[in-house]
This record gives structure tokens, C-alpha cells and sequence, in this order.
């Protein structure tokens, strides 16, 4: 199965180096040199990583197809992504097509719908769309997601007080995963039919990754 571990924003430098933005909360090992992914939404269909490195919280990678600015300019935008297929299962990691779609109950009421996992570099989130249709944004943490069956369909919350009227409009505190790269991505934007690296990918790997997406602490 293929998941999208990255999309590449803006060039960095005159060389050939990109900017990425990951959704895999691996990304040592995923940007490894030698390590190389499909691509979509370029005219290359592969990218082999020759260097990657961190300026600040933006991760910066040297591709050994790209050689100059000129280069990197039409990769905006393009899609990475590997192949999951045979890599070692996590009991307690998930990629996001696993999360995405599954009930959110609260004392086994149904308070909403995982629509996304956001992976953040403190901790992963879930996107639960509630019942009156706001977004609440919870942390994919053991003690406030004890539970996640995928094959029954759900995800357990036990929340905190407010948690889930925090990004009530008004409340002006909704995540910001402080990356800027999406916007250098717009005009092309979001993945369809992508499984997105939770391991992020991701699993929620997302809680780590080297597998799955997301994985909870």
C-alpha cells in the first residue's frame, strides 16, 4: 500500500534542495540517504534522497534527481510517497485511512466522526467532526484515547473538561502545526486517495513511524 509521507514546498538555496511537509512523525528514518519514493504531481515519478537536514523545524532535502533551483521550482507541490507493503506492524500505530471515517464515542455515546490525523511535532491529533458539525482537535494520547478499533469502527475519548468546545467558533484556539509550506502548496493542493503516513505515516506513527501513521504516547 502506498502512503503519502511528504509534499514538497518551495526551493531552498540554488542547488536543488527542497523544503518538505512531512505527515510522518519519522521522518529520520524516512529521509534517509539511499531512500527513495513515487511521485506524484511532478514529471519525475521518483526521488532518491542524496542529504536531508533540519534549518529549525523545517526539514530540508537534497534529491539526487535534482541538481538546481530551476529543478526543485517544478516540484512544488508534488506528492512522496513509499510503499507499506511488508514493512512490520506497530500494535499501536495507525496510518490515517485506519482513523478516518471511525465513530468518536464518549461513554460509549457517539459524539462524532475522525475526519483527519494532524500530525504535530509535540503530539499527534485527531480531527473528530462533532455531531453540530464543529471541529474538535484531541490528542492522540493513550489517556485521553484509550481505545481504537478500526475493525468495530470506533475510536474511545475520555476528554478533558472543555475539550471539546475549544475550537467552538470564537475560541481562536484551534492547532496551528506552524508550517507554511501547505500555502506554498495551494495551488495544487490536498492528496486524493492518499493514505497519509502516520507513521503517520504517521500510522498515527503518527505515533511513529517506520510502519503506520499515528502513534499515541
Amino acid at each position: 500500500m502506498d502512503v503519502l509521507v511528504a509534499r514538497i514546498g518551495k526551493p531552498h538555496g540554488i542547488r536543488g534542495e527542497v523544503t518538505v511537509q512531512l505527515f510522518t512523525d519519522a521522518p529520520e528514518d524516512r529521509f534517509e540517504p539511499g531512500e527513495t519514493f513515487r511521485v506524484e504531481g511532478a514529471a519525475v515519478t521518483e526521488l532518491t534522497v542524496v542529504k536531508a537536514r533540519w534549518n529549525k523545524d523545517i526539514l530540508i532535502v537534497g534529491f539526487e534527481q535534482v541538481a538546481d533551483r530551476n529543478q526543485a521550482e517544478t516540484l512544488r507541490g508534488a506528492q512522496l510517497f513509499i510503499d507499506t507493503t511488508g514493512a512490520p506492524d506497530d500494535d499501536d500505530a495507525w496510518y490515517e485511512h485506519e482513523l478516518v471515517g471511525l465513530d468518536a464515542r464518549v461513554d460509549g455515546a457517539s459524539v462524532g466522526k475522525v475526519t483527519a490525523l494532524r500530525t504535530m511535532a509535540v503530539q499527534d491529533l485527531l480531527v473528530v467532526e462533532l455531531a453540530d458539525g464543529h471541529e474538535a482537535f484531541v490528542p492522540f494520547v493513550s489517556s485521553i484515547v484509550p481505545e481504537v478499533d478500526p475493525a468495530a469502527g470506533f475510536v474511545t475519548i475520555v476528554p478533558p473538561a472543555g475539550l471539546f468546545d475549544l475550537n467552538t467558533p470564537g475560541s481562536n484556539q484551534a492547532p496551528d502545526d506552524g508550517d507554511d509550506i501547505a500555502g506554498d502548496a495551494a495551488a495544487g493542493d490536498a492528496p486524493t486517495g492518499a493514505h497519509v503516513d502516520a507513521s503517520a505515516e504517521s500510522p498515527a506513527e503518527s505515533p511513529a513511524d517506520s510502519g503506520p501513521g499515528g502513534t499515541r504516547d
